[in-house]
């Protein structure tokens, strides 16, 4: 799937609109693909700095952003791949500190097609080829490498030995390529687990756990696992980290929500079990109060879209997202009567993603948006009276504000598509 990917530099649509002509399309696994391209290419994947491998179903982005806030305040030069992007398909690549430049985006895109002829690269694939090509190219001291989907198949997995490598929340998603139970997805997530490679995790539900803990013995992997090897929590305010080298007691996350908490920590006990950079307790520190990660539970600045009402943005699509996004924004809004304006994919699962919401929120805004699998208004509508919530359907999310009361706060909710439109129609473009 092409993301619906845009750009306003003639250069990079031009390549943009020739991936989009040569991959095929709907989302692809496999490594043959992926390999066959970066050898063409002089294997890039060989000539990376130290690189921070982060998987999981939710919270895997927030992980990354703390680990490059940390890196970056104990002085390191850092990469980052992430995806989606929200605005611009540069969020996707972040070199030495700095999002992608057109021109050099343009070039790494153009030669990347151009040694595809054959190989039929997926669109996440040629990205990811892209950004490695990016990486091997420009100095850092280290590279913060978010999965896409799964871990063991995904684009890149092709880095043979990374530093150490994370797996952060799981939960349903995907699963007609990762497996029907919870299982199976942390069996795939696993994938990412090298021999001698330190692999630290969350404390998963025991069916997930007892197949993570058993793909890191078949592959080598010391394992660390939160509640076991190092644990954190919350108390009197401040973030309580504890592992075999000491204690640590922090500003809690600047990203809302409790569950920043879990990412957090897990980004410090990646830090923590690796030997390649050295990053101090003040980094640690810096890294709570100074992260940032757009459309997660974001907290939107008045602006053209959203006029001077209080209103929240956050891009979970998934149940177990929702439901953490519920109980956060509750707390938020301190019982506030709420309205829900929301727009998500036909591929996810709708009514999971609303029933958390029911006794919460006043009303729910049904809207469509710019992207061919966007979920019919009418029938997202429908989706939510069906769970008793109060729903209607509107053209777009200028008319779903519209017709929220100025006094009631709004959370926009449901895929990270719909959180990139709001966030270029609020002027809020991620840098």
């Amino acid at each position: 799937m092409a993301d619906g990917a845009r750009s306003d530099h003639p250069g990079v649509q031009g390549e943009l609109d020739r991936l989009a002509a040569l991959s095929p399309g709907g989302d692809r696994l496999g490594l043959e693909r992926i390999e066959a391209l970066l050898a063409r290419l002089g294997h890039p994947e060989r000539q990376l700095p130290p690189v921070f491998h982060v998987a999981g179903t939710n919270g895997k982005g927030s992980t990354c952003a703390f680990l490059r806030t940390a890196l970056e305040a104990a002085g390191h030069r850092v990469h980052v791949f992430t995806s989606p992007h929200l605005v611009r398909f540069n969020e996707r690549i972040r070199l030495a500190g700095r999002l992608v430049e057109d021109e050099l985006l343009a070039a790494l895109l153009a030669e990347v097609l151009d040694a595809s002829d054959g190989i039929g690269p997926s669109f996440f694939e040629a990205t990811a080829a892209a950004a490695l090509l990016a990486f091997a190219r420009t100095p850092a001291d280290a590279l913060v490498l978010e999965v896409g989907m799964g871990g063991r198949l995904d684009a890149t997995n092709v880095v043979a030995r990374p530093t150490v490598t994370g797996i952060a929340a799981l939960g349903l998603d995907h699963q007609q390529w990762l497996g029907e139970d919870l299982a199976d997805i942390a069996g795939e997530k696993a994938g990412i687990a090298k021999a001698d490679v330190p692999l630290v995790t969350l404390a998963h539900p025991a069916e997930a756990a007892s197949r993570v803990r058993a793909v890191a013995a078949r592959v080598g992997a010391p394992l660390f696992v939160q509640g076991e090897a190092w644990d954190s929590g919350i108390a009197d305010g401040r973030l309580r980290y504890r592992d075999r080298d000491g204690a640590l007691d922090l500003p809690l996350p600047a990203l809302p929500g409790p569950h920043q908490a879990d990412n957090a920590s897990l980004a410090i006990a990646m830090l923590r079990h690796q030997q390649a950079l050295a990053v101090p307790a003040a980094a640690l520190e810096r890294a709570m109060t100074d992260v940032r990660w757009p459309a997660r539970l974001q907290k939107l600045r008045p602006g053209p879209l959203i006029g001077r009402r209080d209103a929240w943005l956050d891009g979970g699509h998934n149940p177990q997202a929702a439901e953490v996004l519920a109980e956060s924004i509750a707390a938020l809004t301190h019982g506030r009567p709420l309205h829900l304006v929301t727009g998500m994919l036909s591929t996810k699962d709708a009514a999971g993603l609303l029933t958390p919401f029911r006794g919460l929120v006043e009303q729910v805004h049904a809207i469509g948006f710019d992207h061919p699998l966007a979920f019919p208004a009418e029938d997202l509508a429908a989706t939510a009276r069906d769970l008793g919530l109060p729903a209607s359907a509107h053209p777009s999310i200028a008319d779903a504000l519209a017709h929220v009361p100025a006094d009631r706060p709004a959370l926009i909710a449901g895929s990270l598509y719909l959180a990139g439109e709001v966030l270029a129609l609020n002027g809020e473009a991620p840098d």
